[in-house]
């Protein structure tokens, strides 16, 4: 007998042993109440959920991209576009996707049938998206694993130009005088992430990827290992697993920040993060980016957020969880800008430039670069370096958390038949594709395909499914083909081609969905109309007496 979807009617209830006093009457009317089913795991405690969120929202993005971002739009100027976007956009989804996760208590497929069954597409383009995230930013947790590893040492690998995969172009100017710092010059810390970590070099771009680096592949089962552990028992491992990986980051941005504040050069990096630029405010590319970023860092859209709060007590307080832990991400975000910028302050101070010049970097090489340099030539580096290198894992770990709890959710109660008393081996298998996924992403020329399926697998499908008010975004990114580069490559037209393939793939299931639904419901095309538009009756009431005032 299959499994009951979300929640089961207790019937109608009298004023007395009403569990939830939020529906009861003092006039004894009966009401129905939604009670949680016995099948379903529950969170042990309230802060296990709130970690799980917290840590799932916090994740590298937070660390590079935000800081990147607000400098590049206006400094302290995009604060009011980004505060904006959040009150007006971000809040209001994320909240919207707790609620509807708690409400349902089910995950991103089978919710379409109590919201609009022809929609149900949605569903599975979310795991699919879901996967190709699985195949990539592993990895990047992979090379942040291999790094760690690397910091062990008295002295850090990347911090001279002594060492067999350094070239001629190697310049260290950290404590030499005179060094002249020419466009063809490259860092110890550079030529260690593209000629040590990576091997990029042995690579002529996509057409020769080259062999899979086995040191990269071991530090990716590990990280994989982990993931099993942590998923294979739901959220009451998972819940206790966050205590550690989503609190630990916290610790360490607060000693970085800390250390940074106290670099020679440090308000340099301060003041060119947060001067602002009040002209910026007219262009429109700053209120698109301030939308987009407050989007991918909360993450709704996901199906994560539904997955997570489906495992909620009904009467939770949702409200208050959204504003919570939305104030926590983007307070975050906003910190990790003086973890940033004061230590390229200081790198700015030692190589004689200007801020702007050294905060060109972006993304991993910011992270894998521009950051493990600065860290080299602190005193305590090898401290510094495996405490920076830890939270990096951790912030990882926490998404790869949420993305596959996502996929699980979504599946299981999707086909509880199937896999509901199967957990352990279905989060193996999908463990197992996931790692399988990834072993392009661990070629010399791996950063090529993690580019791929960074811009492509993601970006456009995961704003077309999740927040219609970024369609501008969805539009402009169509119509015009970005030109991507790394390092010195190119990548060819083909290339393009194939990463709008893997992109549509995804989005694809929605339309393909509406289509097979609407052909194979019976009846006439009013009937089939009726059937596929409406969602499932559940006969309870008040309807939205919930959504307005939750109950903690």
């Amino acid at each position: 007998m299959p499994r009951q979807d979300s929640a089961v009617m207790a019937g109608s209830l009298t004023h007395h042993g009403s569990p939830n006093p939020a529906y009861s009457s003092n006039n004894a009317v009966p009401v129905p109440v939604i009670t949680q089913t016995d099948s379903r795991d529950k969170w042990s405690k309230k802060m296990d959920f709130l970690l799980s969120v917290i840590g799932f929202a916090v994740d590298l993005g937070n660390v590079w991209r935000f800081p990147y971002i607000c400098y590049q739009n206006g400094g302290g100027a995009f604060l009011i576009p980004y505060i904006l976007m959040a009150i007006f956009g971000g809040v209001p989804l994320f909240y919207m996707e707790l609620a509807l996760g708690q409400f349902h208590r089910t995950g991103a497929i089978s919710i379409w049938k109590h919201i609009c069954p022809i929609f149900k597409g949605i569903g599975y383009a979310i795991c699919i998206i879901a996967l190709y995230v699985s195949f990539y930013y592993n990895t990047i947790i992979a090379w942040a694993l291999f790094y760690f590893y690397s910091s062990f040492s008295s002295i850090l690998p990347w911090t001279n130009c002594d060492n067999v995969w350094n070239t001629p172009d190697c310049t260290n100017y950290f404590g030499i005088d005179n060094v002249t710092w020419t466009n063809s010059s490259k860092s110890p810390a550079e030529e260690f992430y593209t000629r040590n970590v990576l091997e990029i070099h042995k690579s002529s771009g996509l057409k020769n990827v080259g062999g899979v680096r086995w040191q990269l592949m071991l530090c990716l089962f590990l990280i994989f290992t982990i993931v099993y552990f942590s998923l294979w028992k739901g959220v009451k491992t998972s819940g206790k697993v966050v205590w550690v990986t989503a609190t630990l980051p916290y610790i360490v941005l607060f000693i970085l920040l800390i250390r940074g504040a106290t670099l020679p050069g440090a308000w340099r990096g301060v003041v060119f993060y947060l001067k602002p630029q009040w002209g910026k405010l007219l262009e429109t590319s700053v209120w698109v980016d301030a939308a987009a970023q407050i989007f991918f860092s909360l993450g709704p859209g996901f199906g994560v957020l539904l997955a997570l709060s489906s495992y909620n007590p009904f009467t939770n307080n949702c409200y208050r969880d959204a504003i919570v832990t939305s104030l926590v991400n983007c307070l975050t975000s906003f910190v990790s800008g003086f973890v940033i910028f004061t230590v390229l302050g200081y790198m700015a101070e030692m190589r004689k430039v200007e801020v702007e010049d050294v905060a060109k970097d972006k993304g991993p090489s910011l992270l894998f670069i521009t950051y493990p340099e600065a860290i080299a030539n602190m005193m305590g580096s090898t401290f510094f370096a495996i405490i920076f290198f830890v939270m990096m894992i951790t912030l990882g770990l926490d998404s790869t958390f949420g993305g596959l709890e996502a996929i699980i959710t979504a599946v299981l109660d999707e086909y509880p038949d199937h896999f509901s008393h199967r957990r352990e081996l279905f989060v193996l298998g999908l463990v197992v594709v996931c790692f399988l996924g990834s072993l392009s992403t661990l070629t010399n020329g791996g950063a090529y395909v993690v580019k791929l399926l960074e811009e492509f697998g993601v970006g456009c499908s995961i704003i077309a499914v999740g927040f219609l008010e970024a369609i501008a975004c969805l539009i402009f990114s169509i119509l015009k083909a970005p030109h991507l580069t790394l390092f010195d490559y190119t990548y060819p037209d083909w290339s393009i081609t194939v990463g709008y393939i893997i992109g549509f793939s995804s989005f694809m299931w929605i339309p393909i969905y509406m289509v097979y639904k609407l052909v194979w419901t019976p009846g006439s095309l009013k009937q089939k109309k009726q059937n596929t538009l409406t969602r499932e009756k559940i006969h309870w009431s008040p309807p939205c007496s919930f959504l307005f005032k939750p109950q903690f």
